[in-house]
């Protein structure tokens, strides 16, 4: 191997750039750069916005496939195949309106959204405590039905959420109106 490279060498012989950059190279390259710096890249509001819904979509993936991986509780899906078709309606609905609510989101109603989902996350952890409930009840339906309610819970906020985003839409689009009047 030691060879080949010797050799390799031998022949690229004379044909490297060994030519030293003019005077005031490294200045004017310095120069550009701190300009680079002083500029601040506008962000689209568009590319934000498909940010927060990706981050979104991700949180909720990352909360559900995290709940299996770490789950020491059962799932209600793990009950029957009822309720596994139960668990997958919430999720799925859960799902998309917290799409619904990502295409709605703007600064204007950051902290809503913001709130309503810190109550989401106080709800899942609460469903990952029935989980370890569940399976040390033997099943017990009291904590099932805590679980479907739980699931409901969590879409009665969501659709709370969207009814105020549509209404704080109502009022902006009101108050636009009543300036142009």
């Amino acid at each position: 191997m030691k060879d080949k490279l010797e050799q390799r060498f031998r022949e690229l012989e004379g044909q490297f750039d060994t030519e030293e950059p003019t005077l005031g190279h490294f200045n004017r390259f310095e120069a550009k750069l701190a300009q680079k710096d002083t500029k601040q890249p506008k962000l689209n509001p568009r590319s934000w916005a498909w940010m927060a819904i990706a981050a979104s979509v991700a949180l909720l993936f990352g909360v559900w496939f995290g709940g299996y991986s770490s789950k020491q509780g059962l799932e209600l899906a793990d009950v029957s195949p009822q309720m596994e078709e139960t668990q997958s309606f919430f999720v799925s609905t859960i799902r998309q309106e917290i799409e619904n609510i990502n295409l709605k989101r703007s600064g204007d109603n950051q902290q809503i959204i913001d709130d309503a989902f810190l109550q989401l996350n106080k709800l899942e952890e609460d469903y990952k405590d029935l989980t370890v409930a569940l399976d040390n009840s033997n099943k017990d339906k009291r904590i099932i039905y805590a679980m479907i309610s739980n699931f409901q819970q969590r879409i009665e906020v969501l659709q709370s959420l969207l009814q105020q985003l549509d209404e704080l839409e109502q009022l902006k689009t009101i108050n636009q109106d009543e300036k142009i009047i």
